[in-house]
């Protein structure tokens, strides 16, 4: 993985970015795009000195772009001292290698540039082994551009082999069987996670995970809900490896809350198939709640990349609560009128400042509230322990200390502990 990693290794990188404008995608989608690519790169620790982009039918099959624009670029990166050129699009190894002559410079592609953010911030054994995953699947098939030194060799008994033939498919082999190895380690993940979710249910605790965009404010509305401590940066990607805290709600229902990884526009496939252990979370979850950044000039792009994600990973029919995040930096009431106008089950709230945190309550109580009995109960002035657990577990509707010697209630409690409180029902 050098040629991926050694980004981090080096002087601060300085980067070009370059972009494809195809008929499917207007000059506005390729400029916010690009600037997408500026953030990643900045993440990964490189200053981007320049970018430019070049109209095409299709990407060409050898190069991305023209040769003669590439040439043109290659120019630029030279008179701009450029360490790394940074595509947009995926290439392919040839083109990769095509382009890395044609610069003189290290080529990475938008999909390199997230696997090498990915990289950095895993920080759980589950996190590193699900980037490592999507790493070595992205190398495979561009194996062949680490091994170009073995072109003088010739493989196989004397027969008339490629360029590093033997070499080349023992390192296909070994790189193979460690995939292997970590889809067997991550299928353990996915067995005890399953376990965690069957303890879960015994509780009868609903699960709510939280989605969104990468620097939506995901942690951040995570920590202010229920003090988790999750790392809050103002970056992308600035958490990977999911957070799960519970939430007591003011009915005194349990809700488990769970951050997950934040989504973004072209988004690698390979993460998507090698995070689907940690995305499981979002499948099995009773309720979705979609954090989107309000106040980002291009919040509508970004709920529909969150969307095509959770499409992708079966997840597009689970229940969904809109929650508009960072109303507090909008400049106009008017635009949060124009986004509840577009979502009938939604909420505006500040994570910074706590703004419609018992909107958002509300709606989680209403959205996850279990099927509870309804018990009236007589429970005597001596049972005090029985009246404090009937606080912590149920939702107490009517109390009454009218009566000399008992108190009268009715309450909602969940059904798997009603025959704890059945010997003071009033009768």
């Amino acid at each position: 993985m050098k040629a991926l990693v050694e980004t981090a290794d080096r002087r601060t990188e300085r980067a070009f970015l370059v972009g494809l404008e195809l008929k499917s995608r207007s000059a506005w989608d390729v400029r916010d795009s690009l600037d997408e690519l500026g953030e990643l790169a900045t993440t990964v620790g490189a200053v981007v000195l320049g970018d430019g982009t070049q109209k095409l039918d299709a990407p060409h099959p050898t190069s991305c772009i023209g040769p003669g624009k590439a040439a043109e670029f290659a120019t630029r990166c030279k008179e701009l001292d450029v360490d790394t050129v940074i595509f947009d699009d995926e290439l392919s190894g040839a083109q990769t290698r095509n382009l890395e002559e044609t610069f003189g410079c290290k080529v990475l592609d938008r999909t390199s540039l997230i696997l090498e953010i990915f990289a950095q911030r895993a920080r759980t054994r589950e996190g590193k082994l699900q980037v490592e995953l999507a790493q070595l699947q992205y190398l495979l098939p561009r194996l062949t551009r680490f091994w170009t030194h073995l072109s003088r060799q010739r493989g196989g008994l004397g027969a008339i082999g490629g360029e590093g033939e033997s070499q080349l498919e023992a390192d296909r082999r070994k790189t193979q069987e460690r995939i292997d190895r970590i889809r067997d380690e991550l299928d353990v993940v996915r067995r005890q996670r399953e376990t965690q979710r069957d303890g879960r249910q015994r509780h009868q605790w609903p699960l709510a995970s939280i989605v969104g965009y990468t620097n939506a404010g995901k942690s951040t509305l995570l920590n202010a809900l229920t003090g988790a401590g999750v790392l809050a940066e103002d970056k992308l990607f600035a958490t990977l490896d999911p957070t799960t805290r519970r939430l007591r709600l003011p009915t005194n229902q349990n809700v488990l809350l769970s951050d997950t990884v934040g989504f973004i526009r072209k988004l690698p496939h390979g993460l998507v198939e090698a995070f689907k252990a940690t995305l499981e979370e979002v499948v099995e979850a009773d309720l979705l709640l979609h954090v989107v950044d309000v106040s980002h000039p291009h919040a509508e792009e970004q709920i529909r990349a969150v969307n095509g994600v959770l499409a992708e990973i079966g997840a597009a029919e689970r229940p969904t609560l809109m929650v508009f995040n960072k109303v507090d930096l909008l400049p106009s009431q008017d635009i949060l009128q124009r986004w509840s106008g577009l979502f009938a089950r939604s909420v505006a709230v500040s994570a910074r400042t706590g703004q419609g945190f018992p909107e958002l309550f509300d709606e989680l109580s209403t959205s996850l509230r279990p099927v509870r009995a309804e018990l009236e109960l007589a429970i005597p002035f001596t049972e005090q322990r029985t009246l404090a657990r009937l606080h912590a577990l149920g939702q107490v509707l009517e109390e009454d200390y009218e009566s000399g010697t008992h108190v009268h209630l009715r309450v909602l409690v969940p059904p798997h502990l009603r025959h704890e409180f059945t010997a003071f029902a009033r009768t």
